[in-house]
């Protein structure tokens, strides 16, 4: 369902952007009203280290908290631009993402794969009402739905608990450490921390008075690389991990009563599908005030 519409909510902030240039001239640019938001968040991801990509891997009890910042410009009576600097949490592990209906849970019980992974993200992303309001903004609409959709950067740094396995002298349990500089899968190269994403979704915004907004929205970002949980391709030889921490969670961290999964060239995830994350939240938008008059030279 993701991957069907995000086209489409990808396309349309720039299809109506073009389809609104003409009545954009008669839009009043006192009517192009300011706001800067407040996002309480909740993150969610979807990636090796949950049942499927798909909006039946989402696990409430692995949702973490998130903060935001955003300024929003309105330039015509539907289309306006935000940017937004983030803040967030995402996580996952192996011995919780296990139900009834997951085919490989044996797998997953053995592997025994955690992550946490704080992101940071910078976007900008184009909002289309699907109410338009030609008036300024003391007399905006009182509830307006609408999309998003725009571009993003994000850094992010997995982070592994220590806990189960084969734990070897020099780690404690309950400790966390980075995962991307263990080389967990022998390459040779770590993968990049800071990425691309594509955010897009949709919300609704309720006018609380003449100053301030409450909003709800749900978005989705896709991303670029298959790393957000530290696992992609395939189990390496153990000679290739080359310090006890990269042989901890490379191989040893592999619980020892079931089958071991961690031979060489096993699966230890799936490179061909990249990692999602969702981020759900609640904003309080301040409208800043229009002062047509207040600087007019006299």
């Amino acid at each position: 369902m993701i991957k069907r519409y995000s086209t489409f909510l990808l396309a349309l902030p720039f299809l109506t952007l073009a389809a609104s240039s003409l009545q954009a001239q008669n839009y009043s640019k006192h009517d192009r009203y300011r706001s800067v938001g407040l996002s309480l968040n909740g993150l969610s991801y979807f990636g090796d280290v949950t049942p499927n990509n798909g909006m039946s891997g989402l696990r409430l009890g692995s949702t973490r908290p998130g903060v935001a910042l955003s300024v929003t410009q309105r330039f015509t009576e539907r289309i306006s631009a935000r940017a937004a600097l983030s803040y967030g949490r995402i996580t996952g592990q192996d011995t919780k993402a296990i139900d009834d209906h997951d085919a490989g849970a044996q797998m997953r019980y053995a592997r025994n794969i955690n992550f946490r992974n704080d992101l940071v993200e910078l976007s900008a992303t184009g909002v289309f009402d699907l109410i338009e309001n030609w008036n300024d903004y003391l007399r905006r609409p009182d509830f307006v739905p609408y999309v998003f959709a725009g571009v993003a950067v994000f850094h992010h740094n997995p982070k592994g608990l220590v806990e189960g396995g084969t734990v070897p002298e020099g780690l404690d349990q309950g400790s966390y450490l980075a995962l991307q500089p263990l080389h967990t899968e022998g390459q040779n190269t770590g993968y990049r921390r800071t990425q691309f994403a594509l955010p897009f979704g949709g919300g609704v915004r309720y006018r609380l008075n003449k100053d301030l907004d409450l909003g709800l929205e749900v978005g989705w970002r896709k991303t670029f690389t298959d790393y957000l949980d530290d696992v992609s391709g395939t189990y390496t030889e153990v000679n290739n991990l080359a310090s006890p921490e990269a042989l901890y969670f490379g191989h040893d961290i592999t619980r020892n009563d079931a089958n071991s999964v961690a031979l060489p060239g096993q699966a230890r995830g799936n490179g061909q599908r990249h990692d999602w994350y969702m981020v759900t939240g609640v904003t309080v938008q301040y409208v800043v005030p229009q002062f047509k008059n207040a600087f007019k030279l006299r």
